[in-house]
Parts: C-alpha cells; structure tokens; sequence
C-alpha cells in the first residue's frame, strides 16, 4: 500500500475515534512514524492535522454541549487553551530522546486508563456510595494538568477528561461527551498554533494535508456514526489498537 494511502486511512480512523470517544492518536502517531517522521516531528504533525476533524465533530455537537456545573465553559475552555500551548511548548523544548524514551510508557499510560479508567470510576463511586463532587478550583487544576499532557503527548486525553468528571463530579458519560470533544478541540487549537510556528511540521506537507483531510471526514462522519454503532464495540477497536501500539513501542523500543 502506498505511504500516502497508509496516512489518509490513519487520519479517516483517527478524526471517527476522536469523534466517538477518544484515542485517535494511537492510530496517527504510529502511522506516520511508520511513514519515515521523526518521533518528534510526527507527534506535532498528528496534533495539527486532528485539530479541523475535532473542530468538525465539536461542530456536529454544538446544540449538545452540557456546561459542568462546578464551573463555567469559558473558564474551562481558556484552562484548556493555557495547558495545551504549555503541553506544546514542553514538547518543543525538551529533547527529541526525552520524548522517544518516554513515548511506550505515554502509549501504555492511555491504555491502561482506556482499559480501566471508567472502571475505577465506578468502583470508586459504589466504595464511597456517592460521588466526590470536587470544588471549581480542583476542578480547573485537574483539567489544566491533562491539558498539559494532551498538548505534549495527547493520547487518550478524551478519556482521561471524562474520568475527571465522572469521578469528579459524577457526571453522565454521555451527556459530557460533547464537553469533551470542545475542549479537546481547544487542547489541540493552542498546540497547532504553537507547532506551525515553532516546529517543523511544514516541511513535510504532504503527509499533513492528508492526514489532515481524512481526520476532517473521518470527524464529522465519526460524530454522526456515534449515534447509531455500539459504544462497546468502537471501545474495544480504540482499545485494541492503543493495547497493540503500545506492545510494538515496547518492542521498538
């Protein structure tokens, strides 16, 4: 299969993951590392070439978005701004080994929250017998720290939102769902404004435009699919492909 089919498949499977309920970096990293891109470099290119499918499912939800009651859009949306331009600007700075060292580890920490995470949630509501119900400020700091992350890395960072507000402030998975899809949107918009000026991204554009095109369609088909396939069985494919990426990093490694 040619180099460029490979990038436009990744971003078809990458912009519908990140529509129905997170991990399509675990398919768009991977595929252009696989492509001949530096760790680095491919990190930055799949943050810029998600953010238009992001945008494009954030858009499909748009008369769907919950505000969180322990605190206001705007405030959580400008703490996701903050923490993604920070996340970026850590992956910018630090060396190219710090993240290639510290990438299997990245892609296992995602899928054990993939895996668990909603598991623990639960488990800890039924042992307390209620939910933890956590201030406005917790509640910005903890979303300020995955925005972070997600600018550096952003695997799983979906997921790991909702585990927050589920565990946080006992909210519904999928009334939150929409809130997850804009701030994420927000997370990678401060990251790519950051990534077409301070990294190299553009000199390899072909790769990035395709990717970016098919996370577009990928996007706003994933939103609309979301309504009507099984949330198990898309689980499980986001799963399986973050558990198998995660193994080949190890091994790689």
């Amino acid at each position: 299969m040619p180099e460029i089919m490979i990038v436009l498949l990744a971003g078809l499977a990458a912009g519908a993951l990140n529509a129905v309920g997170g991990g399509g970096t675990f398919v768009a990293l991977p595929a252009l590392v696989a492509v001949g891109l530096p760790t680095v470099t491919a990190n930055a290119t799949a943050t810029v070439a998600l953010v238009p499918g992001s945008v494009a499912s954030a858009w499909v939800y748009r008369r769907e978005l919950t505000p969180l009651e322990a605190t206001s859009t705007t405030a959580l949306t400008v703490t996701s701004v903050l923490g993604g331009g920070l996340g970026a600007g850590l992956l910018l700075a630090l060396p190219g080994a710090s993240f290639d060292a510290a990438l299997p580890w990245l892609l296992a920490f995602g899928t054990v929250v993939l895996a668990f995470g909603r598991g623990i949630s639960r488990a800890l509501s039924t042992a307390l017998r209620r939910s933890v119900i956590l201030h406005p400020p917790a509640v910005l700091i903890g979303q300020f720290l995955l925005a972070v992350y997600g600018g550096y890395f952003g695997g799983a960072v979906g997921i790991l939102m909702l585990a927050l507000w589920t565990i946080g402030l006992g909210l519904d998975t999928a009334i939150s769902n929409p809130m997850r899809i804009t701030q994420v949107a927000a997370i990678y918009l401060t990251a790519t404004a950051l990534f077409l000026f301070a990294s190299d991204v553009l000199d390899t554009p072909l790769p990035l435009l395709t990717m970016l095109v098919g996370a577009v369609v990928g996007g706003f088909a994933g939103a609309h699919l979301a309504r009507r396939l099984p949330a198990p069985l898309l689980r499980g494919v986001v799963l399986t492909t973050a558990a198998t990426m995660t193994v080949l990093y190890f091994l790689r490694g």
